[in-house]
């Protein structure tokens, strides 16, 4: 859990930069590399909570 917790934080330092590039350049490039990383992260984020929703549901108890 604590893997997954670093690479947010990395991930929302990373989109931060970007978006904080492109206000000091005004190259687009780092705008879309921001939001193409930030919808990978929102897509891998569902995918972990509806696997970890799942094994709450789906596991039969002993």
């Amino acid at each position: 859990m604590w893997l997954l917790r670093l690479l947010a934080v990395l991930t929302l330092i990373a989109v931060a930069g970007g978006v904080v590039c492109y206000l000091l350049t005004r190259n687009a490039k780092y705008l879309q590399l921001s939001w193409r990383l930030f919808r990978y992260a929102l897509i891998v984020a569902l995918l972990v909570f509806s696997l970890l929703i799942l094994e709450r549901v789906a596991v039969i108890p002993f």
